[in-house]
């Protein structure tokens, strides 16, 4: 059943370019976005940069599948990718919903170093890709860049436990308020790009479901729907108030 869907998700990419950046603006690197890298001399990001593969994805297109070993870091410059798994009978899972200026290293740093999830683009998207032996090397090289790492993973556990006590709640709504509280703080320009299906998958109900809390949310002027797959708090506040009420009593 995997192979069935890797092979109805395989299409060609777009090798852009190995020398240089295409995403270079006003002299500005990509990786100085990145918590990861931003704490870097300039000079070894543009190595980094300068070293790295950047390509263009199809909408659909399988960047890696689960137990593939992890050659790159991905640092999305342009569209929207999740991450995901499959169950034996095809039953699609979504980890996350991934946007411009995030990127995906974590495993790299496990033993196997292989991806334990699927990585699947929902648009047509622009990545560069940084060789993991590179960037391991600049681990021994560079001191700030491993204590950049450490606190990136200190902040993301905290994430992920709070992600565990989000799918704890029981009020679909309060749940639903709680996701877009989150995805509020990293999304660009504060606007969600989900559709209705990866935002259900993500939290664990129907689409129905949140079809329905969407409905209220946006009837009590806490969000906004902007079309096509996108979403706006209008009223961070009181959506985090209702998002703390599953507290109360």
């Amino acid at each position: 059943m995997l192979n069935l869907l890797y092979n109805k998700y395989m299409s060609k990419e777009l090798e852009i370019s190995t020398i240089g950046c295409p995403f270079r603006k006003n002299n500005k690197l990509c990786t100085s976005e990145i918590r990861l890298f931003k704490s870097l001399p300039k000079d070894v990001q543009e190595d980094l940069v300068n070293h790295s593969d950047h390509i263009q994805y199809p909408k659909g297109k399988i960047i890696a599948q689960e137990g593939d070993k992890i050659d790159s870091v991905l640092i999305i410059r342009h569209g929207r990718i999740k991450t995901c798994r499959y169950d034996a009978n095809g039953e699609e899972y979504i980890m996350d919903v991934l946007h411009e200026g995030q990127a995906i290293w974590h495993d790299m740093f496990l033993n196997d170093y292989t991806y334990h999830y699927s990585i699947v683009t929902l648009t047509t998207t622009m990545v560069c890709k940084i060789k993991r032996t590179d960037f391991m090397h600049l681990l021994t090289k560079y001191p700030n860049a491993t204590m950049s790492l450490i606190a990136m993973l200190s902040t993301e556990l905290q994430e992920a436990k709070e992600k565990a006590q989000l799918l704890s709640v029981r009020q679909p709504l309060i749940r639903l308020a709680g996701f877009l509280i989150s995805k509020d703080s990293t999304c660009t320009n504060h606007v969600i790009c989900m559709k209705l299906d990866d935002i259900a998958a993500s939290i664990g109900l129907r689409a129905e479901t949140v079809s329905r809390c969407i409905s209220k949310l946006e009837e009590q002027k806490l969000i906004t729907r902007l079309g096509q797959g996108k979403l706006k708090v209008t009223n961070r506040l009181k959506l985090l108030e209702l998002y703390n009420s599953k507290n109360i009593g």
